[in-house]
């Protein structure tokens, strides 16, 4: 029966991986947004790059350990292994050697000593940069299991997917994240752009990034903060300034009168409570439970990442959540199947 349980679970989390390469897949090439791959190993932002050069050091200081201590080992077991013509007795011993004990104590140390200095460099570069003119300032609050953008310099709320201008190295456009959680302890990781930060309540923290190349990096919620951490996605959409500017003035629009094409899926929208969680801007801002929902279509997926966002994936989302994401805090709607395509049709006109 454990077996059983343990087959169950693995297939269910090898089918969500394949679920959500599937949709990456998909949604970059609708996109326009190259995929950048999830590797520590190719930095394309500042605070990236200081700590790949400081995990190569570290990297190459480990080898030269390696290679001596090995050296030493192997010297050791060829000069004096036990040879044929070798008596059985017990070779001299040495009990104490002022040399060997003074060099395994200060060469370690010296060796931790580096380490600690240059590790501390590369904290104090990356956690106490002051941001320049220019500067792009995003809170950015986490949930389960979801991630709330709030452009705060810009006057709007997206979700799921940030969005932020390439910086050019000759004149910097970083973007700063202040980073808080609403719930339980979370951690904003994009490998290629940063390095792990920590969401923890009431405890404000921040993090900065200046990608320089244009792209879809991902990135993981790397604190595990319940049933769905697997799947608390990160996508940073780096734009080039022109792409970014307009996407901006594309938030900060309110959504203008309802076509009467989805009248019907407003009013459904309204009279089942839905915006006791959601906001939508021009419609109904209440809600602070669940994602805004302003300008949903202009997104590329559901459900931080779990699903690209098509009419279908929309209508068994509003239906049952937890059928694509289980142990989502969004419950499943009672609906018909009238009432399920109005309210898809609404939500879909919302670009």
């Amino acid at each position: 029966m454990r077996s059983r349980v343990f087959w169950c679970r693995g297939l269910r989390a090898l089918q969500a991986a394949l679920l959500f390469c599937i949709a990456a897949g998909t949604v970059s090439a609708s996109a326009g947004h190259p995929i950048s791959p999830t590797n520590i190993f190719a930095p394309d932002s500042t605070p990236a790059h200081a700590i790949y050069r400081l995990s190569t050091f570290v990297v190459e200081i480990e080898g030269v350990i390696f290679v001596v201590v090995f050296s030493l080992i192997a010297y050791a077991i060829t000069k004096f292994r036990q040879r044929r013509h070798d008596d059985n007795e017990e070779p001299p011993q040495v009990y104490g050697s002022n040399q060997v004990e003074l060099a395994w104590t200060v060469v370690p140390v010296l060796i931790v000593v580096v380490l600690f200095v240059t590790t501390a460099q590369v904290i104090h570069r990356v956690q106490d940069a002051r941001a320049p003119a220019g500067a792009i300032n995003v809170m950015v609050v986490a949930h389960q299991f979801w991630w709330e953008y709030r452009y705060t310099d810009y006057g709007f709320v997206t979700a799921n997917e940030l969005h932020v201008p390439v910086s050019d190295p000759k004149n910097p456009t970083p973007t700063y994240l202040a980073l808080q959680s609403a719930d339980v302890d979370h951690s904003f990781w994009v490998p290629r752009l940063a390095g792990k930060t920590d969401l923890i309540p009431n405890h404000p923290n921040t993090t900065w990034i200046d990608p320089q190349e244009t792209g879809l990096y991902l990135g993981q919620c790397s604190q595990y903060c319940g049933t769905q951490h697997a799947m608390m996605l990160l996508r940073v959409y780096v734009d080039s300034r022109d792409e970014f500017d307009r996407w901006v003035h594309n938030q900060q629009q309110q959504q203008a009168a309802t076509d009467p094409s989805v009248a019907a899926g407003r009013a459904l929208f309204v009279a089942k409570g839905c915006f006791a969680c959601h906001s939508i801007q021009g419609v109904m801002s209440i809600g602070r439970i669940g994602p805004d929902l302003t300008h949903l279509a202009s997104r590329d997926t559901l459900g931080s990442g779990e699903v690209p966002i098509t009419p279908e994936n929309l209508r068994r989302w509003v239906h049952d959540p937890a059928a694509f994401k289980p142990g989502s805090l969004m419950p499943a709607q009672d609906l018909s199947d009238d009432e399920l395509n109005q309210i898809s049709a609404f939500l879909l006109s919302l670009h």
